[in-house]
């Protein structure tokens, strides 16, 4: 076997094995396979890692459920943005944000 076959073998049993270290990380997966998003696996993750991601799973079980929604990544982006807005006080702004000049 020549050196590339055997890189190629090697990644391939690489890509077989789990990488999951946390418990968001498994959430961020399993939410971006129920949407069928895979391109946004990623940002399931970190919003996951950030926000209650057991509430995010369920948000997500109880869309991937409903069979006329057409892009399911994006309804839940929006019910989940609109749900976050209600449950967290919004951030107080810095003097630089408020245009305030430090002197």
């Amino acid at each position: 076997m020549d050196l590339k076959e055997e890189y190629l073998k090697k990644l391939k049993e690489r890509q077989e094995k789990s990488r999951i270290k946390e418990e968001y990380q498994l959430i961020g997966l399993e939410i971006a396979r129920m949407l069928n998003d895979n391109n946004h696996k990623a940002l399931y993750m970190k919003l996951a890692k950030e926000n209650n991601g057991k509430e995010m799973f369920g948000l997500a079980k109880d869309i991937s459920s409903k069979k006329n929604i057409k892009n399911m990544g994006a309804y839940f982006m929006k019910i989940f943005f609109r749900n976050r807005k209600k449950s967290k006080p919004a951030k107080k702004k810095t003097k630089k944000q408020k245009g305030l000049k430090n002197k």
